[in-house]
């Protein structure tokens, strides 16, 4: 259903793709012959971003490199537009406890995972890095979540996310397409990171990297389910586990298809899904029409991802009879992508001193 309604608004707004190219080019071609339109704060910056409109795991990307600079001695704050939140306050940070509609599911996501005082939302990313370097401790270094757009903030360090599994789709931007930019954009990136790589076909991406890049190196990382968290209780049972009842799982992201692989290849068989738009809020009612039809099907357990997760609440978990679980995600193989990202910014910090 949700297929065949975006088929047909991309049909139906075809004839506005030329104006929308246009305009991008225009926009990127300000920027490049006016740099000084980016503003620069005083500590280096890594923006996380891609070329399509999303499901490449820019936030199990963001939350890892976020925690292993926190431990490599680099404290650090993440900056967010916060898309889908409506909030009185902005710029804001972001607590642990913080609502999900203010603050948008993915920057409440990260907040619980990183800490109070580490993520920071605002509709301009300038005046969010101003509100984290005021923050207490002073962070030495920002991540710009889903930046690679952003080009009114410098970075010092530009990542560009690239899913190994969809890549570049039909190669065509928005409405005819995934790509929200040209291809030719890639070559502002200080590297590639492909997620999802041991799926990827290497040789055509590394000769689509050779024709649309930089030059700079590329980084391979996957996404694994390891553990799952019962909502009610807390309870973690680690991933692959035994004797347990068949599920049914449900997810309302960028690319589910992504989710339901990783169930299977950790070793949860499901029964049936349900998918919704990316960023969707679930209703009590919604959840019950899962939970009938997770029945229906046999299942005994419903699983979701940790961004749909925060968006539940404690009336959405009595109103059913099923138990929810999270799927906890990791991120694998990010130690080269680490060490070259700690790399540049030691060389940043030492140019600015």
């Amino acid at each position: 259903m949700l297929r065949t309604m975006a088929r047909m608004l991309r049909w139906l707004a075809a004839p506005l793709a030329p104006l929308y190219g246009a305009v991008v080019r225009a926009r990127n071609r300000a920027f490049d012959d006016r740099p000084e339109r980016s503003a620069r704060v005083p500590c280096p910056v890594i923006s996380i971003g891609n070329l399509s409109m999303g499901g490449t795991g820019k936030t199990p990307v963001t939350l890892c490199l976020a925690h292993a600079l926190q431990e490599r001695g680099w404290a650090n704050a993440v900056l967010s537009r916060g898309y889908g939140g409506k909030r009185l306050v902005d710029p804001m940070e972001v607590a642990p406890d913080s609502d999900p509609r203010q603050t948008g599911d993915e920057p409440l996501l990260m907040a619980r995972s990183l800490g109070s005082g580490r993520v920071f939302v605002g509709r301009r990313r300038e005046q969010a890095a101003h509100r984290a370097l005021g923050h207490d401790p002073r962070p030495a270094a920002l991540i710009l979540d889903d930046g690679f757009q952003h080009r009114a903030l410098y970075r010092d360090v530009d990542l560009l996310l690239l899913d190994g599994v969809k890549r570049w789709g039909n190669g065509r931007m928005v409405p005819l397409g995934d790509l929200r930019e040209p291809m030719e954009s890639a070559r502002r990136a200080s590297a590639l990171v492909v997620t999802r790589g041991s799926r990827a076909s290497r040789p055509e991406i590394l000769a689509w990297w050779d024709r649309h890049g930089s030059g700079g190196p590329v980084f391979w990382v996957d996404f694994s389910l390891t553990a799952l968290r019962f909502l009610a209780t807390g309870e973690r049972v680690g991933l692959p586990v035994k004797g347990l009842g068949p599920v049914f799982a449900f997810c309302a992201l960028g690319h589910p298809e992504a989710f339901l692989a990783d169930l299977l290849v950790a070793g949860l068989s499901w029964v049936d899904s349900a998918r919704f738009m990316d960023h969707r809020a679930i209703t009590t009612q919604q959840l019950k029409q899962l939970e009938k039809k997770a029945l229906e099907a046999g299942a005994e357990l419903l699983v979701c991802t940790e961004k749909d997760a925060v968006k539940l609440r404690p009336e959405h978990l009595a109103a059913l009879e099923l138990p929810i679980a999270v799927a906890e995600q990791r991120v694998q193989g990010a130690e080269p992508l680490v060490e070259f990202v700690i790399e540049r910014l030691r060389a940043s910090s030492e140019a600015a001193c």
